[in-house]
């Protein structure tokens, strides 16, 4: 008799699943399921041993080859633009020892090592002898050579 009642109970639930579940709404966004998969994917891997070398450094050529080819910021080569898209975040509040715009007393030894020089830094990226660092290319890969130069010279010019 208790296990009567016990399957009755088991499909009466099973029942009122069904139903329930029938009156849910379906999934109707077309492309919903390749958006949450992207959404959800890992963002990085596990490279090790020599061939895992190999993985990562052909996706990090991978990766800056996709930004290459990128513009940022629509091409332009107006500093001032750029700063204000990019720079300004740690260079008007001195974020990391960064040079504050217009500090002259803060921008004259790095000016005096030349144009160049700053461009390069600005590049490449920079590590100074406090500690303290400048990501390449201020932490955009899509700026250009172009982009950089025209940059750092707008801001050289504001610290004069």
């Amino acid at each position: 008799m208790v296990i009567f009642f016990l399957v009755l109970v088991a499909l009466v639930l099973i029942f009122l699943a069904w139903h329930i579940y029938s009156d849910a709404p379906k999934d109707d966004v077309p492309g919903a399921r390749q958006v949450t998969e992207q959404r959800i994917a890992p963002v990085g891997g596990v490279y090790a041993g020599k061939s895992g070398f190999a993985a990562m450094q052909a996706a990090q050529a991978a990766a800056a080859k996709a930004a290459a080819a990128q513009v940022a910021y629509g091409g332009t080569t107006d500093g001032k633009t750029i700063y204000g898209h990019l720079c300004h975040s740690c260079h008007t509040a001195g974020v990391a020892g960064a040079p504050k715009l217009g500090d002259k007393a803060n921008w004259a030894p790095r000016i005096a090592q030349g144009i160049d020089t700053l461009i390069k830094h600005a590049e490449e990226g920079y590590t100074g002898p406090d500690g303290n660092h400048m990501p390449a290319r201020g932490g955009n890969p899509s700026l250009s050579d172009a982009q950089v130069a025209a940059t750092v010279k707008w801001m050289v010019s504001q610290s004069k």
